[in-house]
């Protein structure tokens, strides 16, 4: 069937055995699928959605009805009083910068308890720019993970020494060889935190993490959470993006950030996004679904060929993050060729590594997508650094993904003959 793509019938014969193991993860993400639907499906029609809603509005953007509606929407979905739903929020660093740099100030204390946050972040909080908050007079501090856990001890002892303004929680591994942080172990935290300090700001960094679970962090006691819509919400259709959920009175101060004070959530044109971005969000729960389907095939054909990955395809999981360890840089270069290869956007092209805004060391990246920079389509990245991991993620069918992965894996062989 796959001789189409120069696919082998031994590859073929390991995929189709992988799939026989994988009914059983296959169906509990069809049912998660389902809740994730119902939530989406009860606030369109709790809200009234029409098709007026998708009117572009220019200009200033004031009385934008759609917008503010399906901000509604998000806000009833994630259990939370308010969301701010935008095309001026360019990526999930710049909405979890908006946060970050709204809320904080000068003598402010950022507690972070999942350990170093991903690089562009660390560029955020500790950049040289003018605009970083180190530079700004924000103090930060970290509490590693230990083994994969919240180092409990050490995080409660730190809230009761006090003066922390803000706690953040990176549920996705980002670049580090740590696992993802499911939601149960974030509300763990979140209810031994607010015994000691019910005022402290809890803000999770929610990227790749949307409807891969029962609940989300709002609806376990965080104050806020952010993403980018070119991942999970966006389901490949939004093409920009970004959003933030959470307290009223919070999303008040980051909307007046966004534009500026006195204005808040009331101005901002949507630039013609609104049929994107509420069609995006009604798509994304059986999107994610096939998301994590394909990253769960690759994890079981990977480790059949050999490969340290991470999660391995029958664990509990809390993003849609799939690692792949290379053992050398020659050998992540090459598995990105490979993927690029079965890309339906630009496979001719062959990935090179380069220096990217924000990251210490260069990056490879294979990302055909319809959308650049559109991580919940399938791509592949990675840093060219020891242990030299693959970060793979996205698919928007398990089809294409499954395609993808085979391709690759039939590239990969090849490439050693």
């Amino acid at each position: 069937m796959f001789e189409l793509f120069g696919v082998s019938k031994e590859i073929e014969r390991i995929a189709n055995e992988s799939e026989e193991e994988l009914k059983d993860v296959f169906k509990n993400i069809d049912e998660q699928c389902m809740k994730s639907s119902m939530k989406v499906l009860k606030a369109f029609q709790d809200n009234g959605v029409s098709t007026t809603d998708f009117n572009e509005v220019t200009g200033y953007g004031y009385y934008d009805a759609g917008r503010e509606k399906l901000e509604r929407i998000y806000a009833q979905i994630f259990g939370a009083e308010d969301a701010l739903v935008r095309p001026q929020i360019m990526s999930g660093t710049h909405a979890l910068y908006l946060v970050l740099s709204a809320i904080l100030k000068h003598g402010d204390t950022l507690l972070s308890i999942s350990g170093e946050p991903y690089d562009t972040i660390m560029s955020v909080i500790e950049g040289d720019s003018s605009t970083s908050l180190k530079n700004n007079g924000v103090k930060f501090e970290v509490i590693d993970l230990v083994e994969n856990e919240f180092d409990t001890d050490k995080i409660l002892n730190r809230v009761k020494a006090g003066n922390i303004k803000m706690i953040e929680i990176q549920r996705s591994k980002g670049y580090a060889s740590r696992k993802s942080i499911n939601i149960d172990k974030i509300e763990y935290i979140i209810k031994k935190i607010r015994e000691i300090d019910k005022d402290v700001i809890i803000f999770v960094d929610n990227c790749y993490g949307e409807f891969v679970e029962d609940k989300e962090p709002t609806e376990v006691g965080a104050d806020l959470f952010a993403s980018s819509l070119m991942k999970n919400l966006g389901a490949g259709i939004a093409t920009s993006g970004g959003y933030i959920v959470g307290r009223k009175d919070l999303i008040e101060i980051v909307a007046d950030r966004l534009a500026f004070p006195t204005a808040g959530k009331s101005l901002g044109a949507n630039f013609n996004t609104l049929l994107t971005y509420y069609k995006g969000l009604f798509m994304a729960p059986k999107v994610v679904a096939s998301a994590l389907k394909s990253m769960c095939f690759a994890s079981r054909v990977l480790e059949k060929m050999g490969y340290k990955v991470s999660p391995t395809f029958d664990e509990k999981r809390a993003d849609i993050i799939q690692t792949i360890e290379l053992g050398d840089e020659k050998g992540l270069i090459e598995f990105c060729k490979c993927i690029q290869k079965g890309a339906p956007i630009e496979s001719y092209v062959v990935p090179v590594p380069s220096q990217m805004p924000g990251y210490p060391y260069d990056e490879i990246m294979a990302g055909g997508s319809f959308t650049p920079g559109a991580t919940i389509e399938f791509s592949c990245d990675g840093p060219l650094c020891e242990p030299y991991t693959a970060f793979m993620q996205g698919g928007l069918t398990y089809e294409y993904g499954k395609l993808e992965i085979l391709i690759a894996v039939q590239g990969l062989i090849d490439s050693t003959k």
